[in-house]
């Protein structure tokens, strides 16, 4: 990581990071897929530790789960210190792809390998993510659908924020 890609605080700008994942992303999802894929979501991006100038950075990829045409690939960021050889993992995130024809349609993608048990473990806790995933969206939208602001308003007094109007 160079110095150029450290944002004010001297650490590496977290959008390096994020542009870097989704180039592996796409490399891996296009790999298996054999055609052009685009992001559609990236989820669970942590920043666990930082990433210092001068460390050399590997993005470990997988594609944990296939759909009819979409993937989703895991990604795993690895910092290295090349002066003491401390390795620390800085990041995991999920990106869900989708593979495009060529007139920009989804496209089916073929089944996925498991051929070893880390790999049917990653495809597994894809489903379980896909599904709380889903479960969060349902009761989020409906607790926004639900919500009437004047009755809740209870609920600032203990938040760090005042009503301006």
């Amino acid at each position: 990581m160079i110095p150029a890609y450290a944002n004010f605080g001297g650490k590496i700008h977290g959008g390096i990071l994020l542009s870097l994942m989704d180039k592996v992303a796409y490399a891996a999802a296009s790999k298996h897929a054999g055609t052009y894929c685009v992001t559609v979501s990236v989820d669970g991006v942590n920043f666990l530790q930082p990433v210092e100038v001068g460390e050399l950075v590997s993005l470990l990829a997988s594609v944990n789960y296939v759909g009819r045409t979409s993937l989703l690939v895991g990604i795993k960021v690895i910092a290295e210190d090349v002066r003491s050889g401390s390795v620390k993992h800085t990041n995991t995130c999920y990106f869900t792809m989708v593979a495009k024809d060529d007139d920009g349609r989804p496209s089916q993608v073929p089944g996925l390998l498991l051929e070893t048990p880390d790999d049917t473990r990653r495809f597994l806790e894809a489903i379980k993510r896909r599904e709380f995933k889903e479960q969060y969206r349902q009761e989020f939208d409906n607790a926004r659908s639900i919500l009437a602001v004047e009755e809740q308003q209870h609920l600032l007094e203990k938040e760090r924020c005042r009503l301006g109007y």
